[in-house]
Protein backbone atom coordinates (compact mmCIF):
# COMPACT_ATOMS: atom_id res chain seq x y z
CA UNK A 1 0.00 0.00 0.00
CA UNK A 2 3.24 2.41 0.49
CA UNK A 3 6.09 2.56 -1.94
CA UNK A 4 9.25 2.88 0.91
CA UNK A 5 11.13 3.91 -1.96
CA UNK A 6 9.17 6.67 -2.86
CA UNK A 7 10.86 10.51 -1.85
CA UNK A 8 7.07 10.83 -0.01
CA UNK A 9 7.21 10.72 3.34
CA UNK A 10 5.84 7.85 5.08
CA UNK A 11 2.73 9.47 6.98
CA UNK A 12 2.09 11.51 3.93
CA UNK A 13 1.33 8.33 2.06
CA UNK A 14 -0.68 7.28 5.03
CA UNK A 15 -2.85 10.53 5.19
CA UNK A 16 -3.51 10.23 1.15
CA UNK A 17 -4.62 6.61 1.60
CA UNK A 18 -6.78 7.86 4.64
CA UNK A 19 -8.22 10.76 2.44
CA UNK A 20 -8.96 8.40 -0.31
CA UNK A 21 -10.81 5.68 1.55
CA UNK A 22 -13.16 9.11 2.93
CA UNK A 23 -13.93 10.21 -0.59
CA UNK A 24 -14.63 6.57 -1.83
CA UNK A 25 -17.04 6.15 1.33
CA UNK A 26 -15.19 3.19 2.89
CA UNK A 27 -14.39 5.33 5.82
CA UNK A 28 -18.10 6.78 6.32
CA UNK A 29 -18.78 10.56 7.86
CA UNK A 30 -19.46 9.89 11.67
CA UNK A 31 -17.70 6.66 11.73
CA UNK A 32 -14.58 5.76 13.32
CA UNK A 33 -11.10 4.91 11.66
CA UNK A 34 -9.46 2.06 12.46
CA UNK A 35 -7.05 2.54 15.72
CA UNK A 36 -3.77 3.41 15.50
CA UNK A 37 -2.26 -0.36 16.03
CA UNK A 38 -4.60 -1.51 14.03
CA UNK A 39 -3.53 0.78 11.09
CA UNK A 40 -0.07 0.14 11.83
CA UNK A 41 -0.42 -3.25 11.56
CA UNK A 42 -2.42 -2.79 8.17
CA UNK A 43 0.35 0.24 7.11
CA UNK A 44 3.30 -1.79 8.27
CA UNK A 45 4.88 1.23 10.37
CA UNK A 46 5.49 2.59 13.51
CA UNK A 47 2.48 3.83 15.36
CA UNK A 48 4.37 7.70 15.99
CA UNK A 49 4.14 7.50 11.56
CA UNK A 50 0.48 6.79 11.82
CA UNK A 51 -0.31 9.03 14.91
CA UNK A 52 1.87 11.63 13.35
CA UNK A 53 -0.49 11.31 9.91
CA UNK A 54 -3.65 10.83 11.72
CA UNK A 55 -2.77 13.87 13.62
CA UNK A 56 -2.47 15.95 10.42
CA UNK A 57 -5.76 14.89 9.41
CA UNK A 58 -7.58 16.03 12.57
CA UNK A 59 -5.44 19.89 12.38
CA UNK A 60 -7.24 20.03 8.70
CA UNK A 61 -10.74 19.17 9.81
CA UNK A 62 -11.08 16.01 8.03
CA UNK A 63 -10.65 13.80 11.04
CA UNK A 64 -11.73 14.38 14.93
CA UNK A 65 -10.89 12.86 18.03
CA UNK A 66 -13.34 12.36 20.83
CA UNK A 67 -11.72 11.14 24.40
CA UNK A 68 -12.28 7.57 25.15
CA UNK A 69 -14.22 6.61 21.94
CA UNK A 70 -11.75 6.81 19.03
CA UNK A 71 -11.00 8.88 15.71
CA UNK A 72 -14.13 10.00 13.86
CA UNK A 73 -14.40 10.75 9.95
CA UNK A 74 -15.73 14.72 9.95
CA UNK A 75 -18.78 15.60 7.81
CA UNK A 76 -17.37 17.39 4.28
CA UNK A 77 -16.72 21.14 4.48
CA UNK A 78 -18.86 23.62 2.03
CA UNK A 79 -16.35 24.73 -0.14
CA UNK A 80 -16.93 28.67 -0.95
CA UNK A 81 -15.28 30.07 -4.31
CA UNK A 82 -14.00 33.46 -3.62
CA UNK A 83 -14.96 34.45 -7.07
CA UNK A 84 -18.28 35.58 -8.09
CA UNK A 85 -20.92 36.93 -5.66
CA UNK A 86 -24.01 34.91 -4.31
CA UNK A 87 -26.10 35.07 -0.91
CA UNK A 88 -25.83 32.40 1.22
CA UNK A 89 -29.24 31.20 0.21
CA UNK A 90 -28.13 31.30 -3.51
CA UNK A 91 -25.05 29.45 -2.48
CA UNK A 92 -26.92 26.54 -0.69
CA UNK A 93 -29.38 26.32 -3.23
CA UNK A 94 -26.40 25.65 -6.08
CA UNK A 95 -25.25 22.92 -3.74
CA UNK A 96 -28.41 21.19 -3.25
CA UNK A 97 -28.79 21.87 0.26
CA UNK A 98 -31.38 23.78 1.97
CA UNK A 99 -30.98 27.37 3.24
CA UNK A 100 -33.15 28.64 6.30
CA UNK A 101 -32.37 31.12 8.58
CA UNK A 102 -33.55 31.89 12.41
CA UNK A 103 -33.50 35.61 12.89
CA UNK A 104 -32.47 36.77 16.19
CA UNK A 105 -32.28 40.27 16.03
CA UNK A 106 -34.12 42.88 13.70
CA UNK A 107 -33.74 46.86 14.40
CA UNK A 108 -33.38 50.23 13.31
CA UNK A 109 -30.31 52.35 14.90
CA UNK A 110 -28.10 55.46 14.00
CA UNK A 111 -25.55 53.58 12.05
CA UNK A 112 -22.10 52.98 14.01
CA UNK A 113 -19.48 55.28 13.36
CA UNK A 114 -17.71 52.67 11.29
CA UNK A 115 -20.25 51.42 9.72
CA UNK A 116 -21.32 54.77 8.73
CA UNK A 117 -17.93 55.50 6.91
CA UNK A 118 -18.54 52.30 5.04
CA UNK A 119 -21.95 53.40 3.63
CA UNK A 120 -21.11 56.78 2.97
CA UNK A 121 -23.46 58.18 5.50
CA UNK A 122 -23.90 61.24 7.59
CA UNK A 123 -23.84 60.74 11.51
CA UNK A 124 -27.22 60.04 12.41
CA UNK A 125 -28.58 58.36 9.99
CA UNK A 126 -30.60 55.19 10.01
CA UNK A 127 -29.92 51.18 9.16
CA UNK A 128 -31.08 48.18 9.91
CA UNK A 129 -29.57 46.03 11.78
CA UNK A 130 -30.33 42.14 10.71
CA UNK A 131 -29.19 39.53 12.95
CA UNK A 132 -29.52 35.48 11.67
CA UNK A 133 -28.20 32.14 11.95
CA UNK A 134 -27.61 30.13 8.66
CA UNK A 135 -28.12 26.69 8.28
CA UNK A 136 -27.64 24.27 5.35
CA UNK A 137 -29.95 21.59 5.69
CA UNK A 138 -30.58 22.19 9.26
CA UNK A 139 -27.28 22.44 10.36
CA UNK A 140 -25.59 25.49 11.87
CA UNK A 141 -23.14 27.46 9.49
CA UNK A 142 -22.52 31.14 10.10
CA UNK A 143 -23.68 33.88 12.48
CA UNK A 144 -23.79 36.87 10.82
CA UNK A 145 -24.90 40.78 11.49
CA UNK A 146 -25.66 42.77 8.52
CA UNK A 147 -26.37 46.69 8.40
CA UNK A 148 -28.61 47.94 5.08
CA UNK A 149 -29.46 52.07 4.88
CA UNK A 150 -32.99 52.49 5.74
CA UNK A 151 -33.28 55.70 2.58
CA UNK A 152 -31.75 53.13 0.42
CA UNK A 153 -34.15 49.92 0.88
CA UNK A 154 -36.81 51.21 2.39
CA UNK A 155 -39.43 48.31 3.76
CA UNK A 156 -37.31 45.61 5.26
CA UNK A 157 -39.49 43.69 7.73
CA UNK A 158 -38.62 40.39 9.03
CA UNK A 159 -40.37 38.89 6.90
CA UNK A 160 -38.17 39.56 3.78
CA UNK A 161 -34.89 39.14 5.53
CA UNK A 162 -35.65 35.56 6.62
CA UNK A 163 -35.47 34.90 2.28
CA UNK A 164 -32.54 36.20 0.47
CA UNK A 165 -32.06 40.04 0.74
CA UNK A 166 -30.22 39.83 -2.38
CA UNK A 167 -33.45 38.79 -4.42
CA UNK A 168 -35.36 41.38 -2.43
CA UNK A 169 -33.07 44.19 -3.54
CA UNK A 170 -32.64 43.61 -7.46
CA UNK A 171 -36.58 42.57 -7.82
CA UNK A 172 -38.41 44.92 -5.63
CA UNK A 173 -36.07 47.91 -5.62
CA UNK A 174 -34.72 48.13 -9.63
CA UNK A 175 -31.25 48.53 -8.47
CA UNK A 176 -28.60 45.82 -9.48
CA UNK A 177 -25.49 44.22 -7.41
CA UNK A 178 -22.51 44.40 -8.89
CA UNK A 179 -19.40 43.41 -6.26
CA UNK A 180 -18.34 43.09 -2.49
CA UNK A 181 -15.15 43.51 -0.95
CA UNK A 182 -14.50 40.37 1.76
CA UNK A 183 -11.32 40.43 4.80
CA UNK A 184 -11.39 36.81 5.98
CA UNK A 185 -9.45 36.65 9.19
CA UNK A 186 -9.45 33.47 11.40
CA UNK A 187 -10.60 33.89 15.11
CA UNK A 188 -11.78 31.82 17.81
CA UNK A 189 -15.53 31.14 19.03
CA UNK A 190 -16.42 33.47 22.22
CA UNK A 191 -19.46 32.27 24.09
CA UNK A 192 -22.31 33.54 22.26
CA UNK A 193 -21.39 32.19 19.13
CA UNK A 194 -20.32 28.83 20.25
CA UNK A 195 -23.88 28.63 21.74
CA UNK A 196 -25.51 29.37 18.64
CA UNK A 197 -23.14 27.54 16.80
CA UNK A 198 -23.27 24.12 18.28
CA UNK A 199 -19.39 24.35 18.43
CA UNK A 200 -17.34 24.59 21.47
CA UNK A 201 -16.08 27.76 22.95
CA UNK A 202 -12.91 28.43 21.95
CA UNK A 203 -13.16 26.46 18.44
CA UNK A 204 -11.68 28.15 15.03
CA UNK A 205 -14.31 30.27 13.17
CA UNK A 206 -13.74 32.24 9.73
CA UNK A 207 -14.75 35.84 10.32
CA UNK A 208 -15.56 37.84 7.33
CA UNK A 209 -16.44 41.18 6.65
CA UNK A 210 -17.97 42.21 3.59
CA UNK A 211 -19.03 45.56 1.70
CA UNK A 212 -21.26 45.31 -0.80
CA UNK A 213 -21.67 47.80 -3.81
CA UNK A 214 -24.44 48.69 -6.47
CA UNK A 215 -23.64 49.07 -10.03
CA UNK A 216 -23.99 52.71 -9.47
CA UNK A 217 -21.17 52.72 -6.84
CA UNK A 218 -23.48 52.57 -3.74
CA UNK A 219 -22.20 51.01 -1.36
CA UNK A 220 -25.57 49.43 0.23
CA UNK A 221 -24.51 46.53 2.69
CA UNK A 222 -21.84 45.87 5.25
CA UNK A 223 -22.19 42.15 6.66
CA UNK A 224 -20.00 40.75 9.32
CA UNK A 225 -20.15 36.76 9.77
CA UNK A 226 -18.53 34.01 12.03
CA UNK A 227 -18.62 30.81 10.04
CA UNK A 228 -17.42 27.30 11.77
CA UNK A 229 -14.33 26.32 10.54
CA UNK A 230 -15.02 22.91 10.74
CA UNK A 231 -17.72 22.74 8.04
CA UNK A 232 -16.72 25.84 5.94
CA UNK A 233 -13.72 26.51 3.82
CA UNK A 234 -12.73 29.46 0.65
CA UNK A 235 -11.15 27.99 -2.48
CA UNK A 236 -9.61 30.88 -4.43
CA UNK A 237 -8.11 30.29 -8.02
CA UNK A 238 -5.10 32.74 -8.84
CA UNK A 239 -3.29 33.33 -11.46
CA UNK A 240 0.72 34.51 -12.04
CA UNK A 241 0.85 38.19 -13.64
Amino acid sequence: MLDKKSPLPMYYQIEEDIKGKIESGLFGVGKTIPSERELSEQYGVSRMTVRQAVSNLVNEGALYREKGKGTFVSERKIEQPLTGMTSFTEDMKKRGMTATSRLIGFSVISAPPDIARKLHLEQGEEVYEIQRIRFADGKPMAVEQTFLPIALVPGVDESIVMGSLYEHIEENHDYKIDKATQVIEATTADQEQSELLAIPYGAAVLHIERLSVLTNGTPFEVVKSSYRADRYKFISEIHRT
